[in-house]
């Protein structure tokens, strides 16, 4: 494929070249359990995840953006206009682009929003979260961690998600206090999914620093919910059986 700059027709294209690769490779018998185990509305074409990355590297490869906004309308192109779930995740891969890295800083922030308020679901939202939100969080913490903690108040659901899980690939450079922070207005949350962040959350950090995560159960042990004090200390040890 030739190297194609953002022409205005560039995102009706791309679909186009994508929808007719995901047709040739689409496995009919797998689509329906894929859908119902991710509870999608959405049809899936059942293209698996290994073979949908192969499908990001050629039909993205000879691709080059001119500028922020052409990368930005194309990426929102084919999210608004998907018709199968891997249609979606296409429009994350190209989030995810190598050469969009330039990109990638703190205005590029309404697009993820947009991603997560609309997609709504984990399977979205936890790679928009941990990888892009999460590199604008680090690459501009001044301007990011308000609005993280703005988002952990949100009356969305996903945003308060995102707010606790968009640091979870930080290890030592982990802002121990926005992390907490955002974990607060959740944390006696009934919430299956912001329950099970908090313990993504709390059990990634584990790794850096496992007493700090100890010490912070401890204190909030009446507080957490058993399912993110479980998941929380998954990995700790037995020194976790003294914190019940």
């Amino acid at each position: 494929m030739k190297a194609q700059s953002a022409k205005s027709d560039a995102p009706e294209a791309l679909l186009r070249r994508l929808r007719s690769a995901l047709k040739e490779i689409a496995d009919p018998a797998r689509a329906p359990a894929m859908q119902a185990y991710m509870k999608s509305e959405m049809p899936y074409h059942g293209v698996s995840a290994p073979v949908l990355r192969k499908v990001f590297r050629e039909q993205f490869a000879g691709i080059r953006f001119n500028d922020a906004e052409s990368w930005h309308s194309t990426v929102l192109h084919i999210w608004r206009h998907a018709r199968f779930r891997e249609e979606r995740y296409c429009a994350i891969g190209l989030c995810q682009y190598r050469h969009a890295r330039p990109f990638q800083t703190p205005p590029t922030l309404p697009l993820y929003e947009e991603l997560i308020v609309t997609g709504a679901w984990w399977d979205y939202v936890d790679t928009l979260a941990s990888n892009n939100v999460g590199s604008l969080l680090l690459s501009d913490r001044e301007k990011l961690t308000p609005v993280m903690r703005e988002w952990s108040q949100s009356d969305d659901m996903w945003k308060r998600r995102t707010s606790i899980i968009c640091q979870l690939k930080f290890k030592k450079q982990t802002d121990l206090r926005l992390l907490y922070d955002c974990i607060e207005p959740s944390i006696e949350s009934k919430e299956f999914f912001l329950q099970k962040a908090i313990g993504w959350a709390l059990r990634q950090y584990a790794w850096t620093d496992a007493k700090e995560i100890q010490r912070y159960v401890r204190q909030n042990q009446d507080r957490l919910s058993p399912l993110s004090k479980r998941e929380a200390l998954k990995n700790v040890g037995s020194d976790k059986s003294q914190i019940h």
